[in-house]
């Protein structure tokens, strides 16, 4: 993701370098012209994909409850208590009041490109549309990603400034990933938390956080003249040197996004407890859902199991739907929790984490568009000075990254 985001965010700076200046008359921000990233599908593949969508959710619902015991996800939600899915719907507005906390935090806190503020109004719009895109496309969360970056460009930041921030933006959050898995791996593991659960499920998820971690943080030791090291490599002509060129930008990207990550925890900038707020009350969603319909298990159970779960949206399926109930469910029964609990609790909680942002992501889509044409307005009056003005302000940050 975060090479995707590097590459996809760095793409403009090229095209301005290389667009001629029209004499006698201030030229516009290359990324004016940049259109909104979309998905094109044709009809057959929409009807498809609705086909697809519809047919998991039927499973999930009726077909799995009915194999694990339970009758149907939707008749036993009926008889849940309906306070702690209440309890757990605050909970993931809370998840996502914490992504845009940690999205203001990296973006809008120390940033040095848009010469218009971004207002927790744009902030939420980015974010929930940038969510809703993750959501619904099966891209591994490139579409979130491509969305963001695409925002940003058109509110008036340099591309290369914000490559390094949407690299910090996906260390921050997933760091919390991995080291929660580090941490709870390692505590259920060795019987310090309560739970047990066998090596493979506790340890080996643990190493491979560890070796995750140790990567990227490596990262950071990368000289910061990288990129001219590398360059040699891309000298001359065709295609092969036109790849080349574009990928050795992609270290330097990535170090100076690892770096300005590990400056912001040094800075202890509180906006950075959005990334912990992200998951943590996602996690206690699926916690108030195991309360909804019986016993929970203890909550470092829990806490593993989601994260082994989560790994189902790497699979090429639309927000990872049914690739991540069916490894929370297999994890939970690994642990020796109840299927028919498991079921009820996890389908519950996908119904409330993935659906709940689906609507409110899709207005915020339009109310970006919006938002976007209006910024392209103020855009087109402002003096092509200031524009080079803050060109030379993002050469400095990304230096200071």
């Amino acid at each position: 993701m975060a090479r995707d985001a590097a590459e996809e965010a760095s793409r403009p700076a090229a095209v301005a370098r290389d667009a001629p200046e029209a004499p006698g008359r201030p030229t516009a921000p290359a990324h004016h012209e940049e259109e909104m990233p979309r998905v094109l599908v044709t009809r057959r593949e929409a009807v498809a994909l609705g086909l697809f969508v519809l047919t998991i959710v039927g499973f999930l619902y009726f077909v799995l409850p009915k194999l694990a015991g339970v009758g149907t996800t939707l008749h036993h939600i009926e008889n849940g208590n309906g306070w702690w899915i209440a309890i757990g719907v605050v909970l993931e507005l809370l998840s996502f009041a914490g992504y845009v906390v940690l999205f203001r935090a990296v973006f809008v806190g120390r940033r040095a490109g848009p010469p218009r503020p971004i207002g927790w109004n744009e902030s939420y719009q980015i974010t929930m549309a940038g969510l809703a895109a993750t959501r619904l496309f099966a891209t591994a969360g490139a579409g979130g990603i491509a969305l963001t970056a695409w925002a940003l460009r058109r509110s008036g930041m340099e591309a290369r400034l914000v490559a390094c921030r949407m690299v910090a933006f996906v260390v921050l959050l997933y760091g919390v990933y991995a080291g929660s898995v580090l941490l709870d791996g390692i505590g259920l593991g060795t019987g310090l938390f309560p739970g047990g659960g066998s090596f493979a499920l506790t340890i080996v998820p643990a190493i491979v956080a560890l070796v995750l971690t140790a990567t990227v943080g490596a990262m950071a030791l990368l000289p910061g003249d990288i990129e001219r090291r590398l360059g040699r490599w891309a000298s001359g002509s065709g295609r092969m040197a036109h790849w080349v060129a574009r990928a050795v930008t992609v270290p330097a990207l990535a170090a100076s996004g690892v770096r300005t990550a590990i400056e912001l925890i040094r800075e202890r900038d509180p906006g950075l407890l959005g990334a912990v707020a992200w998951w943590g009350f996602d996690i206690c969603v699926l916690w108030a859902m195991f309360h909804a319909f019986g016993s929970p298990p203890p909550f470092t159970v829990i806490w593993m199991a989601y994260f082994i779960g989560m790994l189902g949206n790497l699979l090429p399926l639309p927000g990872g739907l049914g690739g991540v109930e069916g490894g929370m469910i297999g994890a939970f029964a690994a642990f020796g929790v109840s299927l028919d609990l498991a079921v009820l609790a996890v389908l519950s909680y996908r119904g409330i984490s993935f659906w709940l942002p689906t609507i409110p992501g899709g207005v915020a889509y339009f109310q970006l568009r919006r938002t976007v044409a209006r910024w392209r307005e103020e855009q087109g009056s402002r003096p092509v000075t200031a524009g080079r003005a803050s060109a030379v302000e993002t050469a400095g940050a990304l230096q200071s990254s």
